[in-house]
């Protein structure tokens, strides 16, 4: 069942991986000793760390959904104790042959 659930997930992620590709690079030319660019082509990146917190979010929910799908998310009770009562029982004598009793305790 682990293996099952494993490989579901390693060919969602490759699928994924496939599907949504990564942003375009492009690359302009600009004589940076000359002149400045035009202000229309500064891009202005706030870099506040939503996506790397957004990424680690959803790494974490994910391992913790699929190790519970992997574990079988079910709680099995423990069995219970063993039922133990006493009884008399013969035991044989070791010097006569003969038999006696003695209590002995009896579990199921």
């Amino acid at each position: 069942m682990k293996k099952t659930v494993l490989s579901i997930f390693l060919a969602a992620a490759f699928a994924s991986s496939a599907l949504f590709s990564g942003g375009v690079a492009q690359a302009q030319q600009y004589d940076w000793r000359d002149r400045p660019p035009p202000e229309r082509y500064h891009h202005h990146h706030h870099h506040d760390g939503n996506v790397i917190a957004g990424g680690v979010a959803a790494g974490l929910i994910g391992g913790l959904i699929g190790g519970a799908i992997a574990n079988g998310g079910g709680y099995e009770p423990a069995p219970p104790p063993p039922r133990c009562w006493y009884e008399s029982r013969p035991v044989q004598n070791e010097y006569d042959d003969g038999y006696h009793y003695e209590r002995m305790r009896v579990c199921n």
